[in-house]
Formats: structure tokens, sequence, C-alpha cells
């Protein structure tokens, strides 16, 4: 059967673009027809459903150069309780005609979906998650998603908690009357005697009184959600829930009301299979729907970090207005202690901004005209002014909350496994139940019937797939909402699981293991002279040069509180140096050639510029007044964290590289100071993919760490890509991995984070199934005839709420995650040394 759907193509000028992406579409195999329509830009397409697929027809309109439309929505959906849940809304979303993929994660209760919005709708969408029998949360104005999920999650369980004590006053009697007399058989007999042997029928009415109230109340949620499931052929933990406890409450009804049907002797009641069952599996869920709200704070503290109004600075007067009335360009005054609202550059004032909450890093940044602010950063000292650059969606926090939302709703690869389980999960388990019913009949003897039930219930009540659907999506949620505090953005699941195959992290040199700028490192005076008086002279005589060199030595006296002078003449000396006059004195400064052309000796700094040579600098020498007066050494000099980086890159086993375009001397150099294992150099700028391409030849998995921006193609070309940026530029496209601190101390940490997540989940879903598969049969009753022993549908209720509040407690725990490199906790001087 052939389908029709439209596409929207933007770029489409005239009718030969009409034509271009008619001819297209008609090449893919499978299209029946294409007719594209220039004034609504839209593309009409029939095709054959089993030989191509929506996907391959926007890549054609791609490939013949325009752009498809294709829209993204979040969709927030409740009444989803375990992993069968999840996969009958992504099945009923992907059935819609235009939708192109869609995500359900449980921890989160959000549906990520990518559609055709000239062939769907968002009411579409809801309608398809409505008619799979789950609600969707609607957008109230005045309210933010954020806030409205707040309030779904806090009436889920206020409505949790009122049922579950409601619940538990009929159950704990029920449950007392059933195995008090059971499990004492003094209490029988005391009974017995007193009363009579009608007391057990008596009892058998109470007992029908209190079960009743629980299984028609709140067990009515179950009937509700888990007949939609059945009707709709994608069976649920509901369903299974709902056929366990009806079953065992229509056995106990009928063994009450006509209990002369059965045999002599098996006219049991099991009404606390059915009361006490239903009421253990919702304190079950209430104690998931709070550890789910835990589960989500790391996202919750991010929230919180934006300001909700703003001082703006209009026509000369403070305004005190909401933050999303703040205009690009407005002017925003800051009061010590507050927080900045928005992005911008300051203009006036000087202040130390903490931005540990964005970065990172504990040490409060310096801030002056010209310097950026970031948007929720605490402004602590003083009183700033600056003009707003980047607002709502743009600003830094903003982006951060999204790319970590992003990545709580992805699914790593090793979720694939678990959706492959569960789909097929609760249709087996029904299976199991049935033939351990008919087993039962058949070899259960006398009391055949009545074993058969309560074994049936307990298999249905035992095989709960909550914990299945639980254990990736929160241990993601938290792992990553804890990497957001240190810092670490992962742009989804796939970066968090891919670290883990990782053998070698490449790092580029300039601006990732170093600073990126040339500094001043060392300056020696020979003896008679004055360093201070050395470098001020220096200094003036490199001021005219725009040589990076020159920037580096005079801003070294610039840190150094020396006021630098122009000098009165200046000449450039090509192939060696230069020359000038400061003060009356003649400064000459260039390489050891230069001097041995003034007559003057070297060898008097030789032991310094071995030193400077083994450490892959070129020493620069000075004369003043015709004798030679300092060594001096510029560099590019190594970050603070970059040592402590690599040296924990290696205590996990990991492999170090670096990539450099500088010569090969100097870059052995710098790998001899940080224990790096393998150095790339002399690389060109646009040869650093093709030298991880080099590393990955070797049957090696490659880390790339780059600063994200010229860097873009070695990103992408390794197995995981971390972009070192800062705070205000977390939008790196090609990167997986963000580092928003500029500081390599976050690549081991963000090692450490992912195996430390990934080995979260691994334990989850080793706990959510080997305790279905050792459970299962034990609730069938295969230990019986060895031991006598049955497992009783109430404990098996307990089991199966346990397996779900251990899979989210286990992910909480890694809300205690200790990075392995900590930044430091007082400021770092800056590395310039200048030696007496």
């Amino acid at each position: 059967m052939s389908k029709t759907i439209e596409l929207g193509v933007q770029g489409m000028t005239c009718a030969s673009c009409v034509g271009r992406v008619e001819r297209g579409l008609k090449k893919v195999e499978g299209v029946a027809d294409a007719s594209v329509n220039l004034a609504t830009e839209r593309a009409t397409v029939t095709y054959d459903p089993a030989l191509t697929t929506p996907q391959a027809l926007l890549d054609k309109v791609k490939d013949v150069g325009y752009e498809p439309i294709v829209s993204h929505i979040e969709l927030g959906v409740q009444g989803m309780t375990c992993a069968s849940c999840v996969g009958r809304v992504e099945r009923a979303l992907k059935k819609v005609d235009g939708v192109l993929d869609a995500s359900v994660n449980l921890a989160t209760e959000r549906a990520s979906v990518t559609y055709l919005p000239s062939s769907v709708s968002p009411g579409q969408l809801k309608a398809a998650i409505r008619d799979a029998g789950y609600e969707v949360l609607e957008e109230q104005a005045g309210l933010s998603r954020e806030d409205q999920e707040r309030e779904a999650r806090e009436r889920e369980v206020n409505h949790l908690r009122r049922q579950v004590l409601f619940s538990a006053v009929f159950a704990v009697p029920l449950l007392l009357l059933a195995m008090v007399p059971m499990l004492v058989p003094a209490v029988e007999d005391w009974l017995m005697t007193t009363f009579g042997p009608g007391i057990m029928t008596t009892l058998n009415w109470v007992m029908l009184a209190l079960a009743l109230p629980i299984q028609f109340g709140p067990g009515l949620r179950f009937y509700r959600l888990g007949w939609k499931s059945l009707k709709n052929r994608a069976p649920d933990m509901n369903a299974l829930v709902m056929i366990g406890t009806t079953a065992a409450f229509l056995y106990s009804l009928v063994a009450t009301v006509a209990p002369g049907i059965f045999p002599e002797g098996t006219a049991h009641v099991y009404y606390e299979a059915s009361g006490v069952v239903i009421t253990l599996i919702l304190l079950g869920k209430y104690f998931e729907a709070v550890a789910k709200g835990r589960s989500s704070e790391a996202m919750k503290k991010l929230l919180s970090l934006q300001a909700k109004t703003a001082r703006v600075v209009r026509h000369g007067q403070e305004l005190e207005l909401p933050t999303d009335e703040v205009l690009v360009g407005d002017l925003i005054s800051v009061r010590p202690g507050e927080k900045i609202p928005v992005d911008g550059e300051v203009v006036q004032g000087a202040s130390f901004v903490d931005e540990s909450m964005i970065t990172g890093e504990p040490v409060p940044v310096s801030k002056q005209p010209g310097a950026g602010v970031v948007g929720g950063t605490i402004n602590q000292n003083g009183a700033l002014t600056f003009r707003a650059t980047r607002i709502g969606a743009d600003t830094a926090l903003a982006q951060i909350i999204k790319l970590v939302e992003t990545a709580q709703g992805s699914k790593p690869p090793i979720q694939g496994l678990t959706d492959r389980v569960v789909a097929v999960f609760v249709p087996v388990v029904l299976g199991i139940a049935a033939l351990t019913f008919l087993l039962w009949l058949i070899l259960g003897g006398g009391a055949a019937l009545s074993f058969a039930l309560i074994t049936t219930v307990a298999v249905l009540i035992i095989a709960c797939p909550c914990a299945m659907g639980l254990a990736t999506p929160t241990s993601i949620m938290v792992g990553t909402g804890k990497a957001a505090e240190l810092g670490v953005l992962f742009k989804g699941g796939g970066a968090l699981e891919g670290l883990q195959d990782v053998q070698v992290v490449a790092v580029d040199k300039t601006g990732t293991l170093t600073k990126g700028k040339p500094e001043l490192t060392d300056l020696v005076t020979a003896p008679g002279f004055d360093r201070i008086g050395v470098l001020k002279l220096v200094a003036a005589a490199e001021e005219q040069s725009e040589h990076p060199i020159a920037r580096a030595i005079v801003e070294a006296a610039r840190r150094e509180g020396i006021a630098t002078v122009k000098p009165e003449a200046f000449e450039a000396v090509p192939g060696y140096g230069l020359e000038a006059r400061v003060e009356g004195h003649l400064v000459q400064v260039g390489a050891d050639r230069y001097m041995t052309r003034l007559g003057l000796d070297v060898n008097v700094f030789a032991e310094q510029a071995e030193r400077l040579g083994d450490e892959g600098k070129s020493p620069l020498y000075a004369a003043v007044d015709g004798q030679l007066a300092t060594v001096i050494a510029v560099a590019d000099p190594i970050k603070e964290g970059s040592l402590a980086a690599v040296n924990a890159l290696h205590r996990m086993g990991l492999k170090v590289a670096m990539i450099t375009g500088d010569n090969t001397r100097t870059a052995n150099a710098i790998a001899r100071q940080l224990g790096i294992d393998e150095v790339l150099a002399e690389v060109l700028p646009s040869g650093k993919s093709d030298a991880v391409k080099a590393l990955q030849a070797k049957g090696q998995k490659v880390a790339f760490v780059g600063d994200g921006i010229n860097d873009a193609p070695a990103l992408a070309q390794a197995e995981v890509g971390l972009a070192i940026g800062t705070g205000t530029d977390v939008a790196v496209e090609t990167a997986d991995v963000i580092l928003m601190s500029g500081d390599l101390r976050g690549v081991p940490n963000a090692f450490a984070l992912s195996r430390a997540t990934l080995r979260n989940i691994k334990l989850n879903l080793f706990w959510a199934f080997a305790y279905n598969i050792i459970l299962i049969p034990v609730a069938a009753g295969v230990l019986y005839p060895a031991f006598g022993l049955l497992l009783s549908p109430v404990l098996a209720a307990a089991a199966m709420g346990f397996s779900s509040v251990f899979v989210l407690s286990n992910a909480l725990r890694l809300r205690g995650f200790q990075p392995p490199v900590k930044p430091d906790a007082v400021a770092v001087p800056s590395p310039t040394t200048v030696h007496a």
C-alpha cells in the first residue's frame, strides 16, 4: 500500500528549483509520484513504505540542495509506570504519518518527537498519546514548563500518598486477619473453640468487606490503564496487576459466596493477595515518584540560577523588569550580592563575580569594563553596569539547561538491549503465567486450583518491568545533572557511553594544554643589572612592535606595575632584532647571533640557555649601553591544571597523545614536562583530523580534546570529541562533550563520571534482569517440590516495589560522585617567573 505525505521545502526560488526537487524525489526507490508547489513551498510525495522512508525523502531534498522543514517538540506524558508504557507511547507516536522519530523517557516523563509540520500537527501527536491510554501535560498560561511539571509531579505524589493511606487503613487489618490464624495455630484454635466453625465463614465476609474498597477504590487505576493496554495489544505492568489481583479477588469472592461448589477443604480465600498487593504496589509507586523528584535535583539547581528580574536603565531611570522583557543593548545595573540576570559586557564598575555554578571553578573572576558577564552568576563586592548581549534562549545558562535536558532525555546504546527485551517481556510473562496455571491445575493434586491461583498471581505481580524501564534513564538523568554541576556537559547518552571504549586521549596543545597566548616566562639578569630596571627598558623598546613576543614582554611589565615609557628612537634590525634609545640608554634586543654581531659573549648565560633549550624555549638577549644585560624567554605557558589532568588520565589506564603545529623539539620538551605518551608535531591546522585518523589506524579508539572552534574536523573525526570552551560559549556543534571551565582537568572528570554512570546503569540492569530471571521461577513454584516453599503474592508485591526503589536509590548515589581532579580552591598565580 502506498502512502502520501507532504514535505516542507525551503530555498526554492524558481521553476527550475521545483523541477530539480521533483526529479530528485522521483529517483528515490519506491516513490510513485512527486509534485512540488513553489508558492506553498511543499512537496507532495506518494511512496511505498516497504521500499523507502520519509527520512530518505528528506535526505534526497538535502542532496539536491534544498532544506526540508522539520520540527521538534517535547511533550509531558502522564500515567506511564514501566518500560512497556514507554514502548507503547513510542510506537503510538511513530505510527503517526509524518513522525520521523520519537523517544520517550520514563524518568523525565517526556516524549521527544521529530516530525514533518506539513504532514502532522502537535494536536495529532497529543491525540496519539491519549489514544494509547496516557495523558498529555498541557501548557498553562503564566507558568513555565518546569513549574507545570513540578506541580504535576507534586499532584501525583500527593494523590499516591492519599491512595496508599486509604488502602493501608483496610489492608493492615486484612493482612492480620488472613495471616495471623495461619501463622499462629493457637490463635486459630482459640477462634474455633470460642466462636465455633462458623467463625471462618464470618472472617471471610469481613475480609471481603475490607478488600472491596481497595479493589475498586485505589485499585481502579490498574483497571483503567491495564484495560487500555490490553485493548491496544500492548500489555504492561498495569495489565499484569489487574489480571493477577482480579483473579485472586474473584476466586475469593466465589469461595465466600458459594463455598459449596469447591471440593471439601479447598474453598480458601486470598483477599490479602489482592488488597495487600495493591497497597504494596501503590506504596512502591509512591516511593518511586518521590525518588524521581529527587533525581532531577541537579536540573532544579540549574533552573534556580535564572534571575527572575533585572534592574534596567532606560532613559536615565532604573526599572525593575522581568528578565524576559530585557532587550539586547539594554543597560543593566547589578548591586553586590545580586544575580546577573542575562549575558552581557561590563561598561562601568569593577567587581569579582562568582561563576562557579556555570564553570565549576571556585575562584571568583575579576570584572572590569569590557569583560563579559554570564547570566545566573553572582556579583560579589562591587556595583556593575553592563550592556545585555544575549537574552532568553540565547544566554549561556539557557543553552546549558537545554543541553542537559537533551542529554537527560536521550538514550545511550546500552538502552537498546532493554528496549528489545521489554518489547516481548510482558507477553512472555503472560505466557509463563498461563503455563504455570495449567501445570499446577494438572499436577497440584487436591488443592490444585488454590496452588494454581496463588502461583499465577505471584508470577504476574513479581514480573513487573518497572525496574527495567527506570534502570537507564534515572542513571543518565542523575549523572548528566551531576556533570553539569562540575562544568561538564554531555550532549547525549551516546557520548556518556562512548567514553568507555576510548583508549587514547589526543589533546590539541595550543589553548588546551597551554594558555594559547605567549607570556614572558624567564628573565635572568647579568651581575650589576637591576631586574626591574632591565624589564622597564626592554618593555619600552618593544612597545612599538606588534610581534607576539614583544606584546608578551610589554604585558609582563604592566603586570609588575612598571609604567612603560615611549622610546626616543626605535629601529628594527632585519634578521637580527631591534635597537632603541630609552631614557638615554641604548637598548638592543635580539637572538644570540645579534649579540655576536655586537661583539658580546652570550656564554655568560650558557647554563640558562641550555635549560631553556631543554624546555623547548628559544632564548632572546638584551644589551644595555653596549653590555650584555639579560637573557629572556617568551613561551606559551602550560595551563595550571594540565599536568594534574594528564596524570589522572594515566591513572585511569589511558594513553595521552599531543597534536601540535610546533616544531618537534618544542613539542617533545612540553611532552616531557607533562608525561605525554605520544607526540604528533608540525601538524598543520587542517591536518589535525588526519592526525586523529593516524591514531585510529593503529586500532585505537580516540577521544580528541580541542577548543571547539578551529578543531571542529578533528572533534568530528574522533570517536568522542571534547570541546574545551568557556561557560559563555557552550553551543559547540561538533563536540560530544563540552568542558565549560576551559580547564583540562575537566577531561578526567568527564571520563570518571562516564565510568561511574555506566557502572551504575549496568548494576541497575543486572538487578532488574536478575530479579526477574530468579524470582519468576520461584513465584511459579519451582521450589515447592523440593522445599515446600511457595512465594506469597504479598511478598511478590513487596519485592516488585523494592526492585524499583532499589534502582532509583542506586541512581541517586551518583549525586555523591567526587571528581578525581578538583579545581584549585585558591587563585593560582601567573606562571610567569622572573629570575634575578
